[in-house]
């Protein structure tokens, strides 16, 4: 697998589409940082470790709706393996004047871009949700 994040995004955007309260993605270090900020940002209800079909770790989200729809509207992957987008401080976005999240791979950790701001460090740009 190339994009380990691009995968397990995609897997929660086909899930929400299909309306499901529950998705399992093969488990890492890096996707459980970018599911803690979902869950800190309220995006996601939770996730958890467990094992797949075939005994090997994975991680099962459960995810978040509100009256029926997906809280998540909208899931871009911005940083890609073919062209990695990093950014300072100053230049991460803002998604949707503030509504939405980025997540930024900071060497202080994985976090929001509200918190990358406030600890003043910029980072590689993994995706923004809304």
């Amino acid at each position: 697998m190339n994009d380990p994040i691009g995968d397990m995004l995609t897997r929660i955007r086909n899930s929400q589409m299909r309306g499901k309260s529950t998705v399992m993605t093969p488990a890492s270090k890096l996707r459980a940082w970018v599911l803690d900020v979902l869950q800190s940002e309220g995006y996601i209800r939770g996730y958890e470790s467990a094992t797949d079909e075939r005994g090997h770790p994975a991680l099962e989200i459960s995810l978040k709706y509100y009256e029926g729809e997906p809280v998540i509207r909208e899931l871009k992957r911005v940083s890609k393996p073919g062209r990695r987008v990093y950014m300072g401080v100053n230049d991460i976005p803002s998604v949707r004047q503030g509504l939405g999240v980025s997540i930024v791979s900071t060497p202080k950790g994985v976090m929001s871009d509200a918190n990358a701001r406030a600890a003043n460090v910029g980072g590689e740009v993994l995706c923004t949700v809304f």
